[in-house]
């Protein structure tokens, strides 16, 4: 009865707009969402609003935007996080309703009454870290204009609906010469994954690094823009960081301090050549290797841009299932390892990168990378295959085939998005789930081969594989312990609980904490930093404070918490009784005392 109930609630959901421009990421969409719930959604009220204050917030909200860009009861079933790991009705991130301004003054309205309820918001554009309990989720994927792309100086300008394809459309279809770096999911919105600092693959891979002007909606309506986007018509708004004054672009990155509503982020010239690079190594061991070889040619500009690693597992998840490979309920052996390594004539370790720009230029660089590779890491394999444009033109990212396009030339994909049922049966009744831990790392072979035999133990001794990833940047990694799970088996969620747990407890003692993390986790890694009694989560809080009195912008999110929440920290600053505040801390977590 009660899947009947949960089936019912998303075919309802499922007749609400399209999501998506692109009618594969659309399909997708809704698949993904309805299969994705155990339990039916049972209803939720902010803190301290009772049933006829939110009844008359929501009457305000209709007359702002519509009817129907207001969401109560079933029709939230697409506001749950459908990878979440924690399905019991007490435990899961329910919000109270779900709202979906087209413009920066309909956002502004939504706010004005917001405040008035006192009802919390969670604002988000395209993602699914979808808030907590009780909080209203401010959805932005209406506000979807691609508002200048300026080919002379590589620039884009695009507000927060906007996915990573729009952009690429939009460069395509205006045949400009530049190439968006894009993450592995294409669907993203640009502004959400750039503020909450993530990644692709381009020479502009590192996007919060890359943003030239914000414009920031506050908590009261105001509208703040930041550097030379503060000066009206400045023809210097997104061509550069300096700005007269303190520097606030950083206050809005994983922030609950205001809602970016427009972003200027320098994109990739469109290169002549690309240069399609790999390296890989067959032994677990070699990561210390490849690693100590890759940072020091990250750092004297060899190789100027990211470098992908991933281990073999994570190759297998990307092509099949684990059944496909290994069909017992224990972690794969070593041996069977090295017969898939021999099948794909893949190492253990697997580097991919690009190299872009004049053909002379890029050739030298990974010749110099070849020669370096073969004194120190005598043992790997590089290979390299260049595609260029026609003559002296440039090259066409549609012209390079895969598997060396994609993500690598700026072509959005759902490329890694298969990886998600990895532990998903056959039959098709599972359920899939995902959870990671992403620390930030020492760009040191031993550091990482640490780490990598540390989450390893962890992982096989809860019966999982170690799947997982880095990106190498020139002085730092960022590792992601990837999980895939099968969240309708009550011992698969128990396992991942685990395993989270002891990484995180793993992490804290070498002084690790993840780059971004999940809502349920925020408030633990915000705890590791903790020099001089938290004295950078008191400084936030106190602007927190200051410019979002009624703490209605996501509370809680990075562990910064307003003013109301305060009373439950015990005298050294920690979340005395987490759940009291709805923190959504895993009980698997919350019990390694830290």
């Amino acid at each position: 009865m009660a899947q009947l109930q949960a089936t019912e609630q998303v075919e309802e959901a499922l007749s609400m707009p399209i999501r998506y421009a692109d009618p594969e990421y659309n399909s997708t969409h809704h698949k993904l969402f309805s299969k994705s719930l155990i339990n039916p959604l049972e209803p939720v009220l902010p803190s301290g609003v009772s049933q006829a204050d939110f009844d008359a917030a929501i009457v305000k909200f209709k007359a702002v935007l519509g009817a129907k860009n207001v969401y109560v009861g079933k029709a939230l079933a697409e506001y749950i996080d459908p990878y979440e790991l924690q399905e019991e009705p007490s435990r899961r991130k329910v919000p109270s309703g779900a709202v979906c301004p087209a413009t920066v003054f309909e956002a502004q309205g939504v706010l004005k009454i917001a405040n008035e309820f006192k009802i919390p918001v969670w604002t988000f554009s395209r993602g699914k870290n979808l808030g907590l309990s009780g909080s209203l989720a401010l959805d932005l994927h209406r506000m979807d204009k691609v508002i200048e792309v300026n080919e002379e100086f590589s620039y884009a300008v695009v507000e927060p609906g906007v996915t990573f394809t729009d952009l690429y459309d939009y460069c395509k279809l205006h045949k400009l010469r530049v190439w968006p770096s894009v993450p592995s999911l294409g669907w993203g919105s640009v502004i959400g994954n750039t503020v909450d600092r993530g990644t692709g693959f381009l020479p502009t891979a590192t996007h919060h690094q890359n943003i030239a002007g914000l414009e920031i909606l506050l908590a009261d309506g105001d509208i703040v823009r930041t550097g030379h986007f503060a000066q009206d018509g400045s023809p210097s708004a997104h061509l550069t960081k300096f700005t007269f004054g303190p520097s606030i672009e950083g206050l809005f990155m994983q922030s609950n301090l205001g809602i970016v509503t427009k972003m200027g982020i320098w994109l990739t010239p469109q290169p002549q050549a690309y240069l399609s690079c790999g390296f890989s190594m067959d032994e677990f061991e070699d990561v210390e290797t490849m690693v100590d070889l890759f940072g020091e040619m990250r750092r004297n500009g060899t190789l100027p841009n990211t470098v992908y690693i991933s281990n073999i597992v994570e190759w297998l998840g990307m092509v099949g299932k684990r059944s496909d490979y290994w069909d017992k309920d224990e972690p794969i052996p070593d041996w069977r390892v090295r017969e898939l390594q021999k099948k794909l004539n893949m190492g253990y370790w697997n580097a991919k990168f690009g190299l872009y720009g004049p053909k002379s230029v890029i050739q030298a660089q990974y010749d110099e990378f070849k020669r370096v590779a073969a004194m120190k890491a005598p043992k790997g394999r590089p290979y390299g295959e260049m595609f260029c444009g026609k003559g002296d033109e440039l090259l066409e990212a549609s012209d390079v085939r895969e598997p060396h396009g994609g993500p690598f030339v700026g072509v959005p994909t759902l490329w890694s998005l298969p990886m998600v049922n990895y532990r998903v049966p056959e039959n098709g009744k599972g359920i899939a789930g995902h959870a990671d831990y992403s620390p930030v790392l020492p760009s040191s072979g031993k550091a990482i081969l640490e780490w990598a035999r540390t989450s390893k133990a962890i992982s096989e001794n809860h019966g999982w594989d170690l799947f997982c990833d880095f990106f190498m940047h020139e002085r730092h990694a960022i590792f992601v312990n990837f999980m895939t799970f099968d969240k309708s088996k009550p011992e698969h969620c128990q396992a991942i609980s685990s395993i989270l747990a002891e990484c995180y407890k793993e992490g804290r003692k070498r002084g690790f904490s993840t780059y971004r993390t999940h809502i349920n986790f925020m408030d633990l890694n915000a705890e590791s930093y903790d020099f001089n009694n938290h004295a950078y989560r008191r400084f936030v809080e106190k602007i927190k404070g200051a410019i979002d009195p009624n703490g209605i912008l996501s509370p809680g999110k990075q562990g910064i918490w307003p003013a109301a929440f305060q009373r439950f920290r015990d005298p050294k600053g920690n979340l005395a009784d987490p759940k009291s505040i709805k923190s959504g801390l895993d009980d698997g977590v919350a019990t390694h005392k830290l």
